[in-house]
């Protein structure tokens, strides 16, 4: 952690400004809270809610021998059994060879987002609302990566709308930037049913498409936040606390450029202690940009 009488006047009012916008009074409670046993509480309460929910069975009527035939009582155990999941169609090399083609034959971001738009070989799109694509200024150099859409960005339209966004915004002001100013965007354009994380098959058929509109942009610098990019581009299998922090040289698409990882919006919302180390990484974000 970099201390406090190692930072200058103005990067010290910007960490503070930070705070003060996100809405933090004090980083330590005055007690210590077992967040796993108020989990556990919560849980424990909505299964009660639940039980009292259910109808209570019914005691007038008296159940009668069985006297019914093996066909039929093997009729009716199947008639009461739940019905099967619908099967969902698993994406395969036809569908990864398909987004390629659809990725390579667009000469633009806006005719990379028409090919987006019009790609129906993944199964995320067949539940998601919108196709979110990149938003900002694809020639500033700067590309900021997100995982995949969330319920405010799918419901928008729009990269890191909502609660994320706005402290997205706050973290980029305190370094200068703005989403005005460099290129926002997900590795994946379509939320995932509930927010689960999207499988290996459904990461391949999205990849032309992220990789695609990197080599388009052309940024020299990437911004990484969040586990699931910075183990995408950085080839990691940790967690974003052992990939954050460091800037790392990574090629795609044939461009070498430079990208740091750091911790998402909703980490820092989450966990709000997590601030400082957001603080660090944009620092180290700010500092290795090109000076203007």
């Amino acid at each position: 952690m970099t201390p406090a009488h190692d930072l200058s006047p103005g990067e010290l009012a910007a960490l503070l400004h930070f705070y003060a916008d996100s809405g933090v009074e004090w980083l330590l409670e005055d007690e210590p809270v077992d967040r796993i046993a108020q989990f556990a509480e919560q849980k424990a309460a909505r299964a009660a809610q639940m039980r009292a929910r259910s109808p209570a069975p019914a005691t007038g009527e008296q159940p009668r021998a069985a006297s019914t035939s093996p066909a039929r009582a093997a009729q009716a155990a199947t008639s009461r059994a739940p019905a099967p999941a619908p099967s969902v169609a698993v994406p395969d090399a036809d569908a990864v060879a398909a987004a390629k083609s659809a990725a390579e034959a667009a000469r633009t971001l806006g005719e990379l987002k028409t090919a987006l738009d019009a790609f129906s070989g993944c199964n995320l799109k067949h539940g998601a609302r919108s196709t979110v694509f990149a938003s900002g200024n694809p020639s500033s150099g700067i590309m900021v990566i997100g995982p995949m859409p969330s319920a405010d960005d799918d419901r928008d339209g729009e990269p890191f709308a909502g609660r994320q966004g706005q402290m997205l915004d706050r973290m980029l002001s305190s370094i200068g930037l703005s989403r005005e100013t460099v290129l926002l965007t997900n590795v994946v354009p379509w939320r995932p049913p509930g927010n689960r994380q999207p499988s290996p098959a459904e990461i391949e058929i999205c990849r032309p498409f992220i990789e695609r509109q990197i080599a388009l942009a052309e940024p020299t610098h990437l911004l990484l936040l969040g586990n699931f990019p910075a183990r995408f581009f950085l080839d990691g299998d940790g967690t974003i606390f052992s990939l954050r922090g460091s800037w790392r040289e990574v090629s795609i698409a044939g461009l070498r450029m430079q990208a740091l990882a750091s911790l998402h919006p909703q980490d820092l919302m989450t966990a709000p202690a997590n601030k400082a180390l957001a603080w660090q990484d944009l620092l180290l974000f700010r500092h290795g940009l090109p000076k203007h």
